[in-house]
């Protein structure tokens, strides 16, 4: 009988006090559930050791035969039952895997729960974890109260078990993927392709677009057929637009995009709108040294040389013309490849002809030769 009680003994799993060991639902109740531990005895799971939501009955989540961990929270509960805790287990087990991301700089994903003082509160597999202000993304953000109830895909950065503190970062996940964009964007990207991106930022020399990790630039001169001062004339942050793609510079990592459609340039078909020798409307649009501009149409402009702009000598553009004066204009010439096209504005205006007639006597004297010489034909002898 002895050897067969040590055989039984020593066929029973060994059960301490604050061990995590793995248990079978024998049966659920409202108020509890009796969990097999393969011990000498079996294991009770109170209702209030189920989950950390004190409102959930334990037949929710539990049914029989259901294979589950269990923390022991006392080897005698003073009824000689052992006490068992299912949420003490559910959160060490957390916290081992919390560290194992940790360890491994794996992600998860968590919702976002409610805003405080320079972050917002989340929950990491149950265990409330804080995400400061600066790791909620990699642009700025500027309320936080934006994100409440948004599912991020984030990594633990800092973790301090005995303190129960956890950081995370939604920003470090974001990096990590705007590289890999960028990498396959670098790879992919050429002249003359189309692309979609967002506007991300105006400066006095054009816009950048962000094309899904990284920024192109449109230069003033490639908003707009027509000439632009401030590109917000054309475009704002956080406008969606469709760009060509210019120049690709990986070395310097530089792109260069145009808004304007391409096919749509007035230099295309200005010979066919325009010749040589015609006089048309346009406007002052800039001032050289040597000349100023006159725009014709959107996009299309000539030159009017400094000797082309009046009859008289002038020693600069300003002395006769004001930038968005209306003004007439002969052209002189056009070239179409170089884009180019030279104008007069003082050949515009018809000259009025010479009038020769106001040389000419045109009224009768009623002398005749005879009278005018007298005499004097009398003394000339005719053989």
């Amino acid at each position: 009988m002895n050897e067969i009680i040590s055989d039984i003994e020593s066929s029973m799993k060994k059960v301490r006090s604050g061990e995590v060991i793995k248990g079978k639902v024998i049966s659920v109740t409202d108020s509890e559930a009796i969990i097999n531990l393969g011990y000498m005895s079996d294991g009770i799971l109170p209702r209030s050791e189920v989950s950390e939501d004190s409102e959930i009955n334990p037949r929710d989540v539990l049914k029989e035969n259901d294979e589950i961990y269990v923390y022991v929270l006392n080897m005698n509960d003073g009824d000689g039952n052992i006490l068992l805790s299912k949420k003490a287990a559910d959160k060490i087990k957390v916290w081992d895997e919390l560290e194992d991301s940790l360890k491994n700089n794996s992600t998860f994903e968590v919702t976002v729960k409610e805003v405080v003082k320079g972050g917002v509160i989340t929950y990491a597999k149950g265990i409330r974890a804080f995400i400061p202000a600066s790791q909620l993304s990699v642009s700025y953000v500027k309320d936080l109260n934006e994100f409440i109830g948004r599912v991020l895909t984030v990594k633990v950065i800092e973790l301090d078990r005995t303190k129960e503190k956890i950081v995370l970062s939604r920003r470090e996940v974001e990096s990590a993927e705007l590289e890999v964009k960028k990498r396959g964007l670098w790879s992919e990207i050429k002249p003359g392709e189309k692309r979609t991106g967002v506007v991300s930022r105006l400066t006095k020399f054009g816009a950048f677009v962000d094309l899904g990790g990284v920024d192109g630039l449109i230069h003033l001169s490639e908003l707009s057929w027509k000439r632009v001062k401030n590109p917000s004339e054309v475009v704002s942050i956080g406008d969606k637009v469709e760009v060509y793609v210019l120049d690709v510079d990986k070395e310097n990592n530089r792109i260069s995009l145009a808004l304007k459609d391409v096919s749509e340039d007035p230099w295309n078909n200005v010979q066919d709108k325009y010749k040589v020798g015609s006089v048309v409307d346009g406007t002052v649009s800039k001032f050289l040294n040597f000349g100023a501009f006159v725009e014709i149409e959107p996009g299309l402009e000539g030159l009017v040389h400094l000797s082309e702009i009046s009859e008289e000598r002038i020693l600069k553009p300003s002395d006769v013309l004001n930038i968005g004066n209306k003004v007439r204009v002969k052209i002189l010439d056009i070239d179409p490849k170089a884009k180019r096209m030279s104008l007069s504005i003082k050949d515009s205006a018809e000259k009025p002809k010479e009038d020769f007639e106001k040389y000419v006597d045109t009224q009768e004297s009623g002398v005749s030769l005879g009278e005018l010489f007298g005499d004097k034909f009398k003394d000339l002898k005719f053989d």
